[in-house]
């Protein structure tokens, strides 16, 4: 008689088929590692090594190392500048700034006392900036991001993105998930030293002569630079923090420097600040009416404007997307294994945004404009469908600012006044507002904005940091018309813009206008620009 087989025999033979497989499995996939490696990592020269470092500490101490510097001419002509800050450079300034508060101290009976360090744009510690330690907690978010982050790569891609929207969006970006090393915008210390990074970028700066060239411009061919590169010139300036072993870096961008917008400054940079305001921030080149002085030749008529010619103009190569696109390279050249972060106030903080979206780095801004239009206009990358928690970009602001919440528009608002259209609301990622008017009774004001009135009225007063949310949805430039290409005879279409937060886009780049279409009658088609406009504001002649 045949003996039966006990349930146990039939066990360990399966057991031994399964652990067979495995090893051959195992022995597959170690033998045929390069080909998977190369088929999920392809051209890995263009891919960016800083996604997650090594450094798994919470807490880093910060130090400025470095300032960055993207002058320009009155011919766009473009050179860089770098101070690598040592010892004796910090010393003296930190001499100089000493110096320069203690005799803004002295001042009169009747000046408030917030007037002393409105000038310096430093906050009313008894630190110095060229030497405070910037604490900053870390935290791991997920990100969806281009997996080629090379600066080649992606500006070759928003070149052709400019050129060619209507393919551009027919491409498909590889996008990956990854575990990304941002700051821990729940930790008021952080969220602190962050705008305190943001107003150490608006400090004068004693190097009027130490700037070392790393443009390879060359000076001979180009007269129009001087070989030294002041501090003052007009351009965009990028202060550099690092930890010690430098696997953190952090990049905060300079605002805007104006006499009519407070806690900025003023320097040669007014001009250029409040051109790029208005390109960036403005319905269609600052045509707030017919009195106005358009910072470009976009408008058509009234509420119509050519939005080929709006792109055009915010990516000329001496607008500052493009100088930040510039320092965020070389910082990345320089520390190709670190963790990068981005923050900045004002003008500064939305360009922070930009850069952030553009190459998928963690952006902290404080205070800024709505730069949603601006980010569809610039065509920046961003994966179809993607929820706005997985987004690595924070708005910090408060209720009294008009300039963050977007109230500061209209012909006889404080920044018209002042000369700037700030007519956009719409922020990307998520916004963490402290409700100060509800909270503390404060009245809307522009003088709000200054970083002062963030750091030492907001940010320290309160005991725990503003809850981040997905912004409310929101159109900007609603009421507008924006022809696409006006100098194109074959172009006859007039589209409506907007930058609605609660449309998920289906492509993997923005784009800055909807699908609503309308016809235009072709006397309103144009190959020259307007030289003549009647009182409301339309066009009467044109020019070559």
């Amino acid at each position: 008689m045949k003996p039966k087989t006990t349930p146990r025999k039939r066990y360990s033979a399966k057991n031994a088929s399964l652990v067979t497989l495995l090893i051959v499995l195992t022995l597959y996939l170690y033998l045929n590692k390069d080909i998977i490696e190369s088929k999920y990592h392809r051209n890995d020269k263009f891919k960016d090594t800083h996604a997650v470092t090594a450094d798994t500490t919470n807490l880093h101490t910060l130090r400025i190392k470095e300032i960055h510097f993207r002058p320009f001419n009155s011919t766009g002509r473009r050179k860089y500048g770098q101070v690598i800050l040592t010892p004796e450079l910090v010393a003296d300034a930190k001499d100089r700034f000493s110096e320069a508060v203690s005799v803004s101290g002295s001042r009169s009976e009747g000046q408030e006392e917030d007037d002393a360090y409105d000038t310096k744009l430093w906050s009313k510690s008894d630190s110095n900036p060229w030497t405070h330690e910037f604490k900053l907690k870390q935290q791991t978010i997920q990100m969806t991001r281009m997996a080629y982050r090379d600066p080649d790569y992606v500006e070759s891609f928003l070149d052709f993105a400019n050129e060619n929207p209507t393919m551009a969006q027919k491409v498909h970006l590889e996008w990956v998930d990854e575990n990304v090393l941002a700051p821990n915008v729940t930790d008021k210390d952080t969220i602190i030293s962050l705008a305190l990074m943001s107003s150490n970028a608006y400090v004068p700066l004693p190097f009027e002569g130490d700037w070392r060239n790393i443009s390879g411009w060359d000076h001979d061919a180009n007269p129009d630079f001087p070989d030294g590169i002041g501090w003052d010139a007009d351009g965009v300036r990028g202060h550099i923090f690092t930890n010690e072993d430098s696997s953190v870096v952090v990049i905060a961008i300079k605002g805007t420097s104006a006499q009519g917008l407070p806690g900025s400054g003023d320097d040669a940079t007014t001009e250029n600040d409040k051109l790029n305001d208005n390109l960036l921030f403005s319905c269609c080149c600052a045509r707030v009416s017919y009195l106005w002085t358009t910072a470009c030749d976009c408008y058509v008529k009234s509420y119509t404007c050519d939005e080929t010619c709006l792109e055009k103009e915010l990516n000329r190569k001496d607008r500052y997307y493009q100088a930040v696109l510039d320092i965020y390279r070389t910082v990345i050249e320089d520390h190709p294994n670190a963790a990068i972060w981005i923050t900045g106030h004002s003008l500064g903080g939305a360009l922070a945004s930009l850069l952030g979206r553009t190459f998928g780095a963690p952006a902290v801004a404080f205070e800024a404009p709505g730069e949603l239009l601006a980010t569809r206009r610039l065509h920046l990358p961003i994966p179809p469908g993607l929820p706005s928690y997985q987004e690595g970009i924070w708005h910090i602001g408060h209720t009294a600012d008009p300039i963050f919440m977007g109230t500061c528009n209209g012909a006889s608002s404080s920044c018209s006044i002042a000369g700037y259209a700030m007519e956009t609301s719409c922020h990307s990622g998520k916004v963490c507002i402290y409700d100060v008017v509800t909270d503390k009774g404060w009245h809307v004001n522009m003088l709000n904005h200054r970083i002062h009135t963030v750091i030492d009225g907001v940010l320290n007063d309160y005991e725990n940091v503003a809850k981040c949310e997905v912004p409310e949805p929101c159109n900007d430039c609603f009421n507008w018309k924006y022809i696409r290409g006006r100098d194109e005879p074959h172009s006859s279409s007039v589209t409506s813009s907007s930058s609605a937060t609660n449309k998920k886009p289906t492509t993997s780049v923005f784009t800055s206008t909807t699908s609503l279409t309308a016809t235009t009658s072709s006397a309103e088609k144009t190959t020259s620009s307007c030289i003549g406009r009647n009182w409301i504001g339309i066009c009467t002649r044109y020019g070559i």
